[in-house]
């Protein structure tokens, strides 16, 4: 078990050190929120320790949280025009092992095309599709780990590219005083076939986070830092914060706010500047022993809203 800890933790060093600081990055779907409850917590949560098959899109290392045989489906209103969908799938093969298959999809809408005069002559559509298989493990009874494989082709009208890339996983959860501590590397890879002769990085994104269950409360906050191989920008726009309100085991609310986010969605007029509620995102659930329902509602630019939903049903 140690031997296991020690490459993960190595794996995440060279991660940090040998992340470029490129400029030019592709599939940024990836990106998005798949999970209803991280999209409250204000869209980058990896610590919530919840029988939620969605949370393995944010790390692969939750999927040892979640019930044999639960079905997952996800829908995503992002901006004008654009959709994103997801599915997942998971088995427990061993005491201690848990195996996944998900599938996301990302639809951009039609878009006008043009000829060098801006004359249009058609219509192209945009699309990501991205499938992938999850590996979880409980390396003792607090730490588990887990790794996902992703297969991602993108394609712009006739042209298409295709890219392989994992992320990792570690969870630390202690159950007693109920803290989950995790470490995320998503998006290690690149492009296999680019759309023209320069190669595009994958979105890399190492990610640390905390959850804790405030002792005789209703509360769990969590914390959030994102981007930790990129420091060209202040410190706080690397937080993301939430709090859930547990009404009951069944039934919770959530709320966070994402730093990064309303910075960079600030608009100027004049003296004043406004993110208009960019940043902000609130969400809730009802988890049942076998059916899971889970809302949320954000905003992800000043001019559009999003709303996600995740259906999951343990067999």
């Amino acid at each position: 078990m140690k031997k296991a800890v020690f490459l993960l933790a190595m794996i995440f060093s060279c991660a940090i050190k040998t992340s470029a600081q490129e400029s030019r990055t592709s599939y940024n779907f990836l990106r998005l929120p798949v999970s209803a409850h991280a999209a409250a917590l204000g869209g980058d949560n990896i610590t919530i320790i919840e029988d939620d098959p969605s949370l393995m899109f944010h790390n692969p290392s939750l999927l040892s949280s979640v019930s044999d045989k639960s079905i997952n489906l996800n829908f995503m209103t992002y901006m004008e025009g654009a959709k994103t969908a997801s599915a997942s799938f998971n088995r427990i093969i061993k005491e201690r092992a848990t195996v996944a298959v998900m599938a996301q999809y990302m639809d951009y809408g039609k878009m006008k095309q043009v000829d060098e005069n801006n004359v249009q002559n058609g219509e192209f559509s945009a699309k990501d599709i991205m499938l992938g298989g999850v590996f979880s493990y409980s390396l003792t009874e607090r730490l588990a780990g887990g790794i996902a494989a992703k297969f991602v082709t993108s394609y712009i009208g006739d042209y298409n590219s295709i890219a392989m890339g994992v992320d990792l996983g570690l969870n630390y959860y202690d159950p007693d005083r109920e803290w989950s501590l995790s470490l995320v590397a998503k998006n290690l890879g690149g492009e296999l076939k680019a759309f023209d002769d320069e190669y595009g990085k994958m979105p890399m994104d190492v990610q640390l986070g905390a959850s804790k269950k405030l002792l005789n409360l209703p509360f769990r906050v969590s914390a959030t830092l994102t981007d930790l191989t990129h420091w060209d920008y202040k410190f706080i726009n690397h937080l993301v914060a939430g709090v859930d309100i547990i009404l009951s085991p069944q039934i919770y609310i959530a709320g966070g706010y994402n730093f990064r986010r309303v910075e960079e969605m600030k608009i100027i007029s004049g003296e004043e500047e406004s993110s208009h509620g960019a940043g902000l995102s609130f969400g809730a659930g009802l988890m049942l022993e076998r059916f899971k329902l889970n809302l949320s509602y954000g905003k992800y630019h000043v001019s559009s809203n999003s709303l996600t939903i995740n259906v999951s049903y343990c067999l």
